[in-house]
């Protein structure tokens, strides 16, 4: 395996990634990461993995090199070094032209916005280079929506590479670029600022104050501190957050950033599923409202979401709170006290998910997001929450909306109860209001309260319709055990656990064919003569689902019967030849 690149995805956040150089179980180096010029300062191995060169002879011809041995399996010698015909690239404005000239192919792989349009050559599926180089990526940034459009196609055609953009990156921008796939960078920037007697930094490029200097090893000083906030943001989940920030400090990263997202939306496999508990979702500005993760949100509440069906007769409609899940908040157990009934469906109006069924309050995102609370809603906001309302009352027919919040419903022209009348939530007057109206509603429509247990699998099977795609596997199973281990059991065998700190199902052994036969999770299938011993990896797989999200649980194929499960570590635009672990084993037969 000598001269190639030996790397293992370590942590992801989206479309972006830090990869390790080298051994995967000791990496040398990792992304994002530096390619050093001729004349750059020697900066260490841990921010600059590589150097490059190209030669100024036509057809011109460019070399990257390792400064550490990178290449499995002995790790000895530097390397791996690679060299390849850069050809003749016309401006993106001419992409209908043919420069007739190729750029050559190799591990080392440059693309332009022409090749992308004319080389057929890039479909083919033996195609895997280790470092993509997007030669155009300075002229597709001045051009609309051409920069993030390249990115998003050249990640998901090449997810096993890492990816370069000449020119572009900097300390002001490395934070937008990595959110979009943007593994490598250069100091051509840091040089113009150089040359101009500007600082770039992390927010931006501004002159130096008296005691700062603009020299080349000023500026990577700083690129080298941005390296370090984007693979901590990366690490722990942040880098929405970051890249947000960094975006202001110019209109052309917010319209990249923008574009980006809608280009997301449009894509599968490249959300999250699943959380830890502790794992935030920050939304501090109006731009969580147009987060991909938020707009799947509702998506899935128009759409897909199915309310509990002993529940749909009467709506309560609460505000949220700080506090997350939203029983635990101090003014939810008021609500409890003076709701004292489980026969109607607490819906919370919040922003910006818009609305969040009491069912569904424990699940990623809606048990994770973090929202100033300021008491004022935008239109944007109020909007989300009508279109979201309109959706479950025309779909699941609710006779009676108790409203506890300010909300005026009178869009909705069903049967509302207002229980606030201006007053705060937790008023002794507004709960006392409250209280009377769940009994009139109890009263009027005959409901009835339902056992701990049929509520709480009514609960699971909400959450399983979200997250295992059916809750047919569900319906003959029953709630046993209590916090916070609840145990969901078929004739006395446990089939599944409710885990708090994944705020997901953990599956047994024994349920592996019951899933298979029910047809939930997503599904991986093996190659016939793959020895699946650990986890998963793509020299293993045949074929798989390219909807797959992080965190998924996943069935396991292989000659057509179902093997184990598995828990998704990679997004499903990665399963197309990222190196490394895809799933973790999570459940397998026994052999016979």
């Amino acid at each position: 395996m000598a001269d190639v690149l030996g790397r293992t995805v370590l942590h992801r956040d989206r479309y972006a990634r830090v990869w390790g150089l080298g051994d995967r179980k000791a990496a040398a180096a990792m992304t994002p990461t530096l390619v050093l010029m001729e004349d750059d300062p020697s900066l260490p191995l841990t921010y600059a993995a590589f150097t490059t060169s190209s030669t100024s002879s036509l057809p011109s011809t460019l070399s990257v090199a390792s400064r550490a041995p990178f290449s499995p399996p002995e790790f000895q010698e530097n390397g791996p070094h690679y060299s390849v015909n850069l050809g003749h690239v016309l401006p993106p404005s001419l992409e209908d032209a043919n420069a007739g000239e190729e750029q050559g192919t190799s591990l080392l792989l440059p693309v332009s916005w022409q090749r992308m349009n004319h080389d057929e050559g890039l479909t083919d599926t033996s195609l895997a280079p280790e470092i993509v180089v997007l030669t155009d990526a300075l002229q597709l940034a001045s051009q609309p929506g051409k920069l993030p459009l390249a990115l998003l196609t050249l990640k998901h055609r090449f997810p096993g590479a890492l990816l370069w953009t000449p020119g572009l990156g900097g300390p002001d921008n490395v934070g937008v670029l990595a959110s979009m796939g943007v593994d490598v960078f250069d100091l051509a920037r840091c040089r113009e600022a150089e040359a101009n007697g500007v600082l770039l930094t992390a927010m931006g490029p501004r002159l130096p104050l008296q005691h700062e200097e603009t020299s080349l090893e000023a500026q990577a000083y700083h690129f080298m501190k941005a390296l370090d906030e984007v693979r901590s943001s990366v690490e722990h989940g942040t880098l929405r957050g970051l890249a947000e920030k960094q975006s202001l400090s110019s209109p052309r990263l917010v319209e990249h950033l923008r574009r980006h997202q809608a280009l997301m939306r449009e894509r599968e496999g490249n959300l999250a599923s699943h959380q830890p508990a502790t794992t935030e979702f920050p939304c501090y500005s109006s731009s969580a409202l147009v987060d991909p993760l938020v707009e799947d949100w509702e998506r899935f509440m128009t759409h897909d979401y199915e309310a509990p069906e002993k529940v749909r007769d009467v709506m309560i409609f609460l505000p949220c709170s700080a506090r997350k899940p939203y029983r635990l908040s101090k003014s939810h157990g008021q609500f409890f006290r003076a709701i004292a009934s489980t026969g109607c469906h607490e819906v919370m109006m919040t922003s910006p998910l818009g609305l969040v069924p009491r069912d569904l309050e424990d699940v990623w995102p809606a048990a994770n997001y973090d929202v100033p609370v300021t008491g004022d809603w935008s239109s944007e906001e109020l909007a989300r929450v009508r279109r979201m309302l309109t959706s479950l009352v025309e779909r699941f027919g609710y006779k009676r909306i108790i409203n506890h919040t300010n909300m005026d419903l009178d869009f909705l022209h069903i049967d509302v109860v207002d229980t606030r009348h201006g007053q705060g939530a937790t008023h002794f007057d507004a709960l006392q209001r409250l209280s009377e109206a769940v009994k009139a509603a109890v009263a009027d429509f005959g409901l009835r309260n339902q056992k701990n247990n049929q509520r709480l699998k009514e609960q699971f099977m909400s959450i399983a319709r979200k997250t295992t795609g059916t809750d047919a596997w569900l319906e003959q199973l029953s709630v046993k055990g209590k916090l916070p281990r609840w145990r969901l059991e078929h004739n006395g065998t446990q089939m599944a656990v409710w885990s708090i700190d994944r705020n997901g199902f953990s599956f047994s052994r024994a349920a592996i064919d019951w899933l298979h036969e029910h047809n939930a999770l997503r599904v991986v299938h093996l190659k016939e003569d793959a020895a699946w011993r650990g986890d998963v990896f793509s020299q293993m797989v045949e074929r798989f689902d390219t909807s797959i999200r992080l965190g998924d649980d996943l069935r396991i194929l292989q000659n057509g019967e179902v093997i184990g499960l598995a828990r998704a570590v990679a997004h499903g635009w990665e399963w197309g030849g990222t190196p490394g672990t895809l799933a973790k084993s999570h459940q397998r037969k026994k052999k016979a």
